[in-house]
């Protein structure tokens, strides 16, 4: 306050604050650019001058999140929700330009023939949808306090419906116009099926050696300025990094191995509750596995199941199979572990088992439908009553499976699974159906409700066991993470101290990684995966070329350094080179080319070029393939247009430069009508609803800044 009152009294301070102001405006003419960007902070972008706010965008991100859960990442949801509310305002703004209005009795048609709806019980009245039921349901629940959440989900449906037919309703006003007449038609038949003979002269454009044509930047940039739609580009960011992860030395290995292997045989520890040594059971002693694991803090937890060989790790997978119950086997590497294991139980059990099943299910089973009456008592008396008609009368399985079974996937087929192996069935189906023997018959419980299951067949006994094993992951030790962060810190701090990033990378010997292209959403960086950090930090206003972090990363450490910033607009010469110099290229050698095809006749240029006189026989643009050259669509339709027996020269192909003269033009037969052809046209047309739009998107002035809303000026 007192500060205020000084202003307010020395009004020279105040002109001193504003001109000091201007003066750093003039220094750095961005910070105007950023004053004037901070009056849309409430904006995330426009369309032809409709403001889309970042509530709008906040609000539309949270309801895109909700419906689809996890399954997409925060940038990709972002981008989604961003083209939907610019593809909403596209259309918004090119039916009100047409005088089109979408109604609320517009949306209810719709809605009334949405199947959920219009198909769904409590909305018919004898058999048929009736629209009193559904407007006095959605009546009542917008009006109830306790079903807002529901109404809401229904308003967003209708909201959804709205932008569809707005779509809709323009592309069919677009698309209703794009017919194709007979005429065109046949216009198009003849053009692709007009077979056309003559000869050529070829020139390739690899007769001129690349190291003849010189391109120069400013060939590049007037290239880019004569094609500046083709070269517009997003803003962007260059970086390189060093990668210093943190993973686990020999050493280290082998200081986990020799901790697993003590963890085989009983051991003394002391105990503060006893005051001394107590014995600690090994896995070798120990038939508490559960415990055993959960106290050594195994990083797996008990597998319970039986394993045929080939499931077992190649290393003791043959000691495993001839040995006895109790034999304990490692310390041996698998995967990101080391581990010991020890046979529990031996048995002889079938690889594969042919079964079938009758599923009865009960109310809060997974297989419970909307028709299922009974509690699980109920349930498992009708099993019983089932299966003792089964047993009596062995022929009525089939039928029964039919009448009673929920599993209609298989019911048709007299509750027939077909075979399967040991670890495809839920572990109660699966125990039952390879510990007992074919024909056997019996009922099991799982979580889909009772099974009355008949063993049809078996095959391949083979020896099976239950192993215990304990494992303990592979990580680096604290020494060895202390030693990599200490080398990412050192080699940050000498490129602080004014050592060249490229330098100092040289120097050590380390990898530098460059990323190209990076832009402002992004989430992933090659080599990286997720880093939106690097991504924030590299777009941050005092992030220039030449600067450098180091970040924490889940496998280790980063050091990156920025180096190149493009801006949003025509692409820079640097990155325009490399897709422009070809091109440039083949316009220097056809120049070269061109100069060099002189003469009268097809011979003349030949000769004077070194090349040979070539037939061509019932070439058409249907199929534009020219004999010993190969695709030239550019030159066939060229000839399409030429008169019979003159000479044309400097046809620029795909391959090379052509001189060629048609000597016979055979038109196809005529077809009784080109209907085929005029519907051709017209579907090809009535398919470009998304280049359709894509155009109106281009005519209208699209403003982005989305990335302003993750906090990136």
């Amino acid at each position: 306050m007192a500060i205020l009152s000084d202003i307010r009294q020395k009004p020279i301070i105040l002109i001193a604050i504003v001109g000091l102001a201007l003066f750093a405006f003039v220094l750095n003419p961005s910070s105007l650019e950023k004053f004037f960007k901070a009056n849309k902070v409430n904006e995330v972008g426009n369309v032809d001058g409709e403001t889309i706010s970042r509530q709008e965008f906040a609000q539309a991100l949270d309801a895109y999140k909700a419906q689809v859960g996890n399954r997409v990442s925060e940038m990709q949801a972002a981008k989604t929700v961003w083209d939907n509310l610019v593809r909403k305002k596209i259309y918004e703004i090119q039916l009100a330009k047409a005088g089109v209005t979408i109604g609320e009795q517009d949306i209810m048609n719709a809605l009334y023939e949405t199947p959920s709806v219009k198909d769904n019980p409590r909305f018919l009245t004898a058999g048929l949808f009736d629209k009193d039921k559904f407007k006095e349901f959605l009546a009542t629940m917008k009006d109830d306090p306790a079903q807002q959440a529901s109404w809401a989900g229904w308003q967003n449906f209708m909201l959804s419906i709205k932008e569809n037919l707005e779509r809709t309703t323009y592309n069919n006003l677009v698309l209703n116009g794009l017919g194709a007449s007979l005429k065109e038609g046949e216009t198009k038949y003849l053009t692709e099926n007009t077979r056309i003979t003559g000869q050529y002269v070829y020139i390739p454009y690899t007769s001129i050696a690349d190291s003849l044509i010189t391109i120069k930047k400013s060939d590049v940039q007037k290239y880019i300025d004569n094609h500046k739609a083709d070269y517009q580009v997003k803003e962007s960011r260059d970086i390189k990094y060093v990668n210093f992860i943190i993973k686990a030395t020999p050493k280290d290995e082998e200081a986990i191995k020799k901790e697993v292997a003590k963890l085989i045989d009983d051991r003394q520890e002391y105990s503060s509750v006893t005051k001394g040594d107590v014995t600690i059971k090994g896995l070798k002693n120990t038939e508490d596995y559960v415990g055993f694991l959960e106290e050594n803090k195994s990083d797996i937890s008990l597998d319970d199941t039986f394993k045929f060989k080939n499931e077992i790790n190649a290393q003791i997978a043959d000691k495993v199979m001839s040995g006895n119950k109790g034999d304990v086997f490692g310390p041996y590497k698998e995967g990101d572990y080391f581990k010991i294991s020890k046979i529990t139980e031996i048995t002889k059990m079938p690889d594969s088992v042919k079964a079938s099943h009758i599923l009865i299910p009960f109310l809060g089973s997974r297989s419970a439908t909307a028709e299922t009456k009974q509690n699980e008592a109920a349930a498992k008396k009708t099993t019983d009553s089932i299966l003792a008609v089964v047993k009596q009368s062995p022929s009525k399985f089939n039928d029964l499976a039919k009448q009673f079974s929920v599993d209609k996937s298989n019911a048709d087929k007299g509750g027939e699974l077909g075979w399967f192996t040991y670890s495809r069935m839920v572990p109660e189906f699966r125990d039952y159906c390879f510990t007992h023997k074919t024909g056997d018959l019996g009922v099991v419980k799982t979580q889909f409700g009772f099974h009355i299951v008949k063993i049809q067949n078996q095959k391949n006994i083979e020896k099976a066991v239950k192993l215990a094993t304990y494992a303990r992951k592979i990580e680096a030790s604290e020494e060895t993470e202390n030693a990599i962060f200490q080398e990412a810190e050192t080699f940050a701090l000498e490129v602080s101290n004014g050592k060249k990033f490229d330098d100092v990378v040289s120097e050590k010997k380390l990898n530098s990684n460059p990323v190209i292209g990076i832009k402002a959403l992004d989430e992933n960086i090659t080599g990286l995966g997720n880093q939106r950090q690097i991504i924030n930090w590299a777009f941050d206003a005092d992030s220039e070329v030449g600067s450098f972090k180091r970040f924490d990363t889940d496998k280790g450490y980063v050091v990156a350094t920025v180096t190149a910033k493009t801006e949003e607009g025509l692409m820079p010469v640097e990155k325009a080179i490399t897709s422009v110099r070809p091109i440039l290229t083949k316009q220097k050698k056809t120049e070269l080319i061109n100069s060099k095809i002189n003469g009268a006749t097809l011979g003349d240029i030949a000769q004077n070029n070194k090349q040979m006189v070539k037939q061509m026989s019932d070439v058409t643009l249907a199929s534009p393939t020219i004999s010993g050259v190969g695709n030239e669509p550019n030159v066939v339709a060229a000839m399409q247009y030429a008169k019979e027996n003159e000479l044309y020269k400097g046809i620029e192909g795909n391959k090379g430069v052509f001189a060629f003269v048609v000597t016979k033009r055979t038109l196809p037969p005529s077809l009784p009508n080109y209907d085929s052809y005029r519907n051709r046209i017209a579907s090809e047309r009535k398919g470009e609803s998304f280049a359709m739009y894509n155009a109106l998107k281009s005519a209208l002035n699209v403003e982005d800044n989305i990335s302003n809303f993750y906090g990136i000026q």
